[in-house]
């Protein structure tokens, strides 16, 4: 682990209790109860601050997947840290140390090591945030570069406070315990990820770890579910791509969507793809055709 510098350790140090705080928080709920404005609100900052942390932290700052302005970017990201994901930095860091180790002991956040089973998933769908694994090993320079994504990183959690106190003044105790609730959804739906998608799901690509594209994970994060593609095709903006007897079939895939609508207004372009012969070739399926055909024309040639 990296040293780090007071502030930036107390900064870092910060991220679980917070969550834990909005998993406390959610039972303001049970005495509120939910109106039907406070249920759309609960949907509203669940839908926009994935996005944000799909469409912006992952595509966009991670993996590069396609060009947005320098505004968009910071926004994005400020979104983002309202989620309660940490900043830019601590996302991207650990993002790109999860691909670099995937499934190894050096994965941050993998559910079979250093855990399997039950174990392995509680691991990875929280108990790393609460280990020495929470602290990235290095940041990334090009984030580090840049003031206001630097900014953001170190005061992650101001933006999640002002978002709870914007809530409050809506609507009082069940607007606030509702972004409590929507913060803590929005967390465990965000985990799904590293957890559900390396332990239940279909692989038709072929990559050298447990990624799995996998429908429900798909549902509740706009997308990232598809896992498998994105592992097979780490810089595609479209991760709802798979290969169905010999066929590209795309997936929905609403992040994409949002960034195909960015395009359209000119906040978004070269958009990265992979052509439809380089998915064919990555094909779990396609390769075994090739393996099998071999096969078959000896078993001919004996008869």
């Amino acid at each position: 682990m990296r040293h780090y510098s007071p502030l930036t350790r107390a900064s870092y140090l910060i991220g679980p209790p917070q969550i834990i705080f909005c998993h406390i928080g959610s039972l303001i709920v049970l005495s509120t109860g939910l109106s039907w404005r406070s249920i759309i609100w609960i949907v509203f900052l669940y839908a926009i601050r994935m996005l944000a942390t799909t469409a912006i932290y992952h595509r966009l700052l991670t993996h590069k997947s396609y060009q947005a302005p320098a505004p968009l970017l910071w926004v994005g990201c400020f979104i983002a840290a309202s989620a309660g994901q940490m900043g830019p930095s601590w996302w991207k860091a650990h993002h790109l140390t999860h691909h670099h180790h995937v499934d190894s002991e050096l994965d941050p956040h993998s559910p079979y090591t250093p855990f399997q089973g039950m174990k392995g998933f509680l691991w990875s769908q929280a108990g790393w945030l609460v280990s020495r694994r929470s602290f990235p090993g290095q940041l990334p320079a090009d984030v580090e570069s840049d003031r206001v994504l630097r900014a953001i990183d170190r005061l992650h959690f101001l933006p999640l406070i002002l978002l709870g106190v914007v809530s409050y003044y809506m609507g009082g105790l069940e607007y606030l315990g509702a972004f409590f609730l929507s913060t803590t959804l929005l967390f465990h739906g965000v985990q799904t990820v590293n957890s559900l998608s390396h332990l239940m799901g279909k692989q038709p690509f072929i990559t050298n770890d447990h990624s799995r594209n996998n429908s429900l994970v798909a549902f509740l994060t706009l997308g990232e579910g598809w896992h498998n593609l994105h592992h097979a095709f780490g810089s595609s903006s479209r991760h709802g791509i798979t290969v169905r007897n010999g066929k590209i079939v795309y997936l929905p895939d609403p992040t994409f969507y949002f960034i195909k609508l960015l395009e359209s207004v000119n906040l978004a372009s070269k958009l990265r793809i992979p052509s439809e012969a380089n998915l064919l070739a990555r094909s779990r399926n396609r390769n075994l055709e090739n393996l099998v055909a071999p096969a078959l024309v000896e078993i001919e040639a004996i008869d």
